[in-house]
């Protein structure tokens, strides 16, 4: 397994001295939600249209160039500075003043598109309309991203902002396929949220959006069933996420009338499209090879070397080291200041908002990225993620001479489903930790969100069940350890 070695510009012994060179800068993210203000303001002074398509041209145009002119940072906070970091507090409300600015753009928006005369302007035309729609999109787009930072927390009060910030773009089902589905199958066949190489966005898209649906569904109802219970009630993740959106449309059309309601259409679907082609990029051809043997075989764990990276230094204060993907993948529950980049990582050739624009044009994009998949495989095609229906002709034109070694080794494991006593005899697991993020399943307690009555022995959990803050973790990782509970 590829070992994971942080980047790090810092001399030795200074970590006392060591500051966040971009504190201040990670401000310039509440930028994207007050877009909506800055149309509204220099339509009515100008009179330009133009105004109105800001969404896209800030985030397509502007932002791809000063990528490329701001460069790179690939400096990590010293590793006895990341618990000061996490606790620093001026870092989440960053992320907690995003909404309400969000949601006041947003229903200005649809007011300025439906009620003018509440505002004192001027009817607008229809073109503008859209355009004024595909901004507002563009900006929930970038929502989900911090809906991403939030849902990942473990404080229940951030991940109900998670799925407020999911609202407006009809897509709260991300809030549990991502955690529990992505961060499971991430880099495998499994994971729609994973593209494929020779896959190109359009035909990606069609197969996340349903795919991502569907698996939210499964985990819903997978984990009802393990209460005995049918998931349709209000505790469902899946269905509690829709009815916010459900109440926030349905007020806002008895308000404003029913004839906003295609252009709520426009805007989710340009939110949740701007979230996918971000997903489209960021495990491009990667694949997680099998390891071990028999019944134990099984995906090897997440590693640096199965995300895209980008340490461009405009795109990451505006998506919050959203690029940092990583580190995102081995530590999920890590607050975006302190992710850290990876000399193993694969790098893509500029930032997210940039590589956007090359998704686009599927052509551009192959010519681009296909041969960073091969040099990532050591020129090995057969190793990557590939389009099954593209894969004999892909692996034609790029495969060698050199055959795939088979793979066999064992992986070592923490399994704690049956460990033993120093007589040699099995003893029953009152307490099991994740040896990623800390949770830690209590026989005694069990854990009802999940299905598991008080008293669940241990080895009654499914060897398919994952830690439910991390969702890196499975149970065969979990380690023993002593019960809180315990007299």
């Amino acid at each position: 397994m590829t070992s994971s070695t942080p980047n790090s510009t810092l001399p030795a012994g200074s970590t006392e001295q060591w500051r966040d060179n971009k504190r201040h800068l990670w401000l310039i993210g509440l930028v994207v939600p007050s877009l909506a203000f800055i149309a509204f303001g220099m339509f009515q002074l100008t009179g330009w249209s133009v105004w109105v398509w800001i969404g896209p041209i800030i985030i397509l145009g502007v932002v791809p160039a000063i990528d490329l002119v701001a460069g790179l940072d690939r400096s990590n906070p010293p590793d006895d500075v990341i618990e000061r970091l996490e606790q620093d507090k001026y870092y989440r409300w960053i992320t907690y003043v995003f909404l309400p600015i969000q949601y006041i753009g947003f229903l200005g928006a649809f007011i300025w598109i439906a009620k003018p005369e509440w505002l004192g302007v001027a009817e607008l035309s229809t073109l503008d309309k859209i355009g004024i729609a595909v901004s507002i999109g563009a900006i929930g787009g970038i929502g989900i991203n911090t809906a991403h930072e939030l849902g990942h927390k473990k404080e229940s009060h951030e991940r109900w902002l998670s799925k407020i910030a999911l609202a407006q773009s009809f897509y709260g089902h991300f809030y549990i396929e991502h955690n529990r589905g992505h961060h499971v199958r991430v880099a495998t066949p499994e994971d729609p949220a994973s593209s494929r190489l020779g896959e190109n966005f359009y035909q990606f898209w069609f197969r996340t959006v349903s795919g991502s649906l569907k698996s939210a569904w499964r985990l819903e109802k997978k984990r009802y069933a393990r209460k005995g219970k049918h998931p349709f009630r209000i505790g469902n993740d899946v269905l509690n996420a829709w009815l916010m959106s459900t109440v926030l449309w349905g007020a806002l059309m008895a308000v404003l009338g029913w004839q906003i309601l295609p252009l709520l259409v426009i805007q989710a679907i340009v939110g949740f499209s701007l979230l996918e082609v971000v997903n489209y990029m960021e495990h491009y051809g990667m694949l997680r090879q099998k390891v071990g043997v028999g019944d134990r075989q099984r995906y090897e764990r997440v590693d640096p070397s199965h995300s895209w990276n980008s340490n461009n230094i405009a795109t990451n204060v505006l998506l919050y080291h959203l690029q940092r993907h990583s580190d995102h993948h081995a530590n999920p529950t890590r607050r975006y200041q302190t992710l850290r980049d990876f000399e193993e990582s694969p790098v893509l050739p500029t930032g997210y908002a940039g590589m956007i624009v090359l998704a686009i044009v599927p052509a551009v994009w192959r010519r681009v990225m296909d041969p960073r998949v091969l040099a990532h495989f050591g020129g090995d095609i057969t190793l990557a993620n590939i389009s099954p229906r593209k894969r004999d002709r892909i692996i034609a034109k790029y495969s060698t001479a050199a055959e795939l070694p088979s793979v066999v080794e064992e992986r070592a494991s923490a399994s704690v489903s049956k460990p033993l006593d120093q007589h040699g005899e099995s003893t029953e697991v009152m307490a099991a930790r994740c040896p990623g993020c800390g949770y830690t399943y209590e026989v005694a307690r069990g854990d009802e969100h999940e299905g598991f009555a008080a008293g669940t022995a241990w080895a009654d959990v499914p060897d398919s069940w994952c830690c439910p803050d991390c969702g890196v973790r499975e149970k065969v990782d979990f380690v023993a350890v002593e019960s809180e509970l315990a007299s």
